[in-house]
């Protein structure tokens, strides 16, 4: 059969093909609709093409330009926030912060198998972590305080919304490592991922649930003691609250 001298759907997109700007996101990749923008936006932002300090581009000229719902705009930006790559405002957007210095160290989750290793996990969040709010106490920002205290908001409501409960408390997590003024912390964070929230409750007896009012209530009122620390700039109360915090958490996973 002679040939069309049309390309096949295959041939059409070569595999070093990188978008253009008002290229439609591709659905079929099986990753969702909001991963692809995530990448797109990314790739923008590491690229320089949005720098430092600018405005992301609005959800309506997003919705226009990828030809996708506002819920899916608002769900990628959201995944942007929790890598750190950007920090949302009410009312004025969301703005590029500065990218870190990559580095090569990071602890994967699918390593993470056992109970033991799960409480392992525990133990070096605490040493980790429990440093880093005393840090954050010392050198927050305001701007940092606000996005700590928004990620508290959001577990607080999660109550509402189960399943936003892990995802709440990552943030929480993340930012107070942010706002330590050592990326080393918040790169460790971000390799970790969600993930170190999720282990440990799939750990947990059937009556430690994220949909159980009583645990999300003991657990809320950990994480309030540890904002309430860093918003004083006490360093010494911010290490013990966290310490406390992933303590109870252990103890927790320990329960008969």
């Amino acid at each position: 059969m002679p040939d069309s001298g049309r390309p096949s759907r295959l041939s059409a997109v070569p595999p070093d093909h990188k978008p253009g700007p008002g290229e439609k996101l591709d659905r079929d990749t099986g990753r969702g609709l909001a991963h692809e923008l995530v990448e797109r936006l990314k790739a923008r932002i590491l690229a320089g093409e949005i720098q430092p300090g600018q405005k992301l581009p609005t959800e309506s000229s997003l919705i226009q330009e990828f030809g996708v719902s506002r819920t899916v705009v608002r769900e990628a930006v959201s995944r942007l926030q929790a890598a750190g790559l950007v920090e949302t405002f009410q009312g004025r957007g969301s703005f590029v912060l500065d990218v870190p210095a990559s580095t090569a160290f990071s602890v994967e989750a699918s390593r993470v198998r056992t109970h033991r290793d799960v409480l392992d996990m525990i133990d070096f969040r605490i040493g980790v972590e429990s440093e880093a709010a005393g840090l954050a106490a010392e050198r927050r920002t305001d701007l940092q305080l606000k996005a700590v205290e928004r990620a508290l908001v959001d577990l607080g409501r999660s109550g509402e919304q189960p399943g936003h409960a892990v995802e709440a408390d990552f943030a929480f997590h993340l930012k107070i490592a942010v706002a330590s003024g050592n990326r080393f912390y918040s790169d460790l964070l971000s390799s970790l991922g969600p993930m170190m929230i999720m282990l440990p409750r799939t750990r947990l007896e059937h009556v430690y649930t994220v949909s159980d009012a009583t645990h999300l209530t003991r657990v809320t009122l950990e994480h309030e003691n540890i904002y309430r620390a860093i918003a004083d700039r006490d360093a010494a109360a911010a290490r013990a609250a966290m310490r406390l915090h992933l303590s109870n958490s252990r103890a927790r996973l320990q329960a008969p």
